[in-house]
């Protein structure tokens, strides 16, 4: 069977697994600590994820084209678990240092305070996992991946259901910063599993030491990549405190405000962008196979494989938008047992469906050396996405941000596919 198709298919099998468990963890969390309790831990969830972009740089990105290029595995690993872990020390200084500020000013909430402290804690842990799975996508071995991304949330899932009574009954503080933290134990899964896994390299000085020339690739490629994430995760950052802010002034609950913001992040977009474990398997696959092919000047097979990755997102991507377009009630009763946000889903499915297509396309971009292309797609769509999010929310509170965020699909999603034409018309 080709590399390629088995690769996919496994990503494939495992993504669902794993789609099926991250969904089974939302479920018990809402319905542990209810919408109210998931909105103050959807509202610091955009500085996690613009933590996590920044301490890895884009290097599991880059370190994914380089091996794939046989590059020196050894000495790209180590180079990158230096220059990640250096970042998440100064991370973690930042966020002891500026936690309370973020809770209390930004946010709004001081109840979240030790949440963001724990996002200190779990960043190394992420760090070495993340950088660990690079080499087996570059590699092409995707089943240490799907064993270890099972595993892991099966860890959490137990974790959850074990201690999370416990917290919650301690307060709603507790309970927020005891979910951060399971991903210490969960990320620790995967980094048992790999290191089990991995080769048995032998290490000598040389390979412990930093290279300039390996630094240099490994950023060359890594800050353009993490560039368009951590420009996304700014934007995302900004979310929250742009929405408490501004329906704050307006008049609006701080409890109508924290409910509601929980209900698009706790139900609605984790309905709707369900499909999404399918795109970012055939994702996944799809970098090191085209950075390979492109590298071979095989510009043909490059646009083919592209092709079969937008079809196949589509054919999945489609039957899922007609269904949360006309009855989203149905899956959101199945799944959460409730029956808000299906406006908003309503509203979302048909703009969704370019979302279900624009991780593959992002990732030709990264595969073929065009990473600072995304990152301008990512930039203009972010800008756009945040000035609307600030002026719409003055009139239509909470809609500003399902508005807003249709737009920035929209215009990433066409930008990017136009701009991987244009790249491979000039290449050819």
């Amino acid at each position: 069977m080709n590399k390629f198709i088995k690769s996919t298919i496994i990503l494939i099998i495992g993504g669902f697994i794993t789609k099926i468990l991250g969904m089974i963890i939302k479920i018990v969390i809402t319905r542990m600590i209810k919408s109210t309790g998931y909105g103050l831990y959807a509202l610091i969830l955009p500085t996690m994820m613009l933590l996590i972009s920044i301490s890895q740089l884009g290097l599991p990105t880059a370190l994914n084209v380089l091996i794939a290029k046989n590059k020196d595995t050894k000495k790209l690993i180590t180079a990158s678990l230096i220059i990640s872990l250096s970042i998440d020390i100064i991370i973690a200084i930042f966020l002891l240092l500026s936690s309370k500020y973020i809770s209390t000013t930004l946010l709004k909430e001081p109840k979240v305070y030790l949440g963001l402290l724990g996002i200190g804690l779990i960043l190394p842990f992420i760090s070495i996992s993340n950088i660990l799975r690079s080499y087996y996508f570059a590699r092409e071995r995707m089943l240490p991946h799907v064993i270890t991304n099972i595993l892991e949330d099966v860890v959490k899932l137990i974790l959850i259901i074990l201690f999370l009574p416990y917290f919650i009954n301690k307060g709603i503080t507790y309970a927020i910063f005891f979910i951060v933290i399971t991903n210490i134990f969960s990320e620790l899964t995967s980094i048992i599993g790999f290191m089990i896994l991995l080769p048995k390299f032998t290490y000598t000085k040389k390979d412990i030491k930093p290279n300039r020339s390996i630094i240099k690739n490994l950023l060359n490629i890594a800050l353009p990549t993490t560039g368009s994430r951590i420009v996304g995760s700014i934007g995302y950052f900004l979310e929250p405190i742009i929405i408490t802010t501004v329906l704050y002034k307006v008049g609006l609950t701080n409890n109508y405000i924290v409910t509601e913001y929980g209900v698009i992040n706790g139900y609605v977009l984790p309905l709707i962008l369900l499909p999404s474990f399918f795109t970012m398997a055939l994702s996944q696959a799809l970098i090191p196979n085209v950075s390979k092919n492109y590298s071979l000047k095989k510009y043909n097979l490059v646009e083919r494989k592209i092709k079969q990755a937008i079809i196949a997102s589509l054919i999945i991507g489609i039957p899922c938008t007609i269904i949360f377009t006309l009855i989203p009630e149905v899956p959101l009763k199945f799944i959460y047992n409730t029956n808000e946000g299906i406006n908003y889903i309503k509203f979302l499915a048909p703009i969704c469906l370019l979302h279900y297509i624009q991780a593959p396309i992002a990732s030709s971009l990264q595969a073929m050396n065009q990473a600072k292309i995304s990152f301008r797609g990512t930039l203009y769509g972010t800008i756009i996405r945040t000035i609307l999010l600030f002026i719409l929310s003055f009139k239509l509170g909470m809609w500003a941000l399902i508005i807003s965020t249709s737009i920035n699909i929209l215009f990433v999603t066409v930008y990017d596919y136009i701009n991987v034409k244009k790249v491979l018309k000039k290449a050819t």
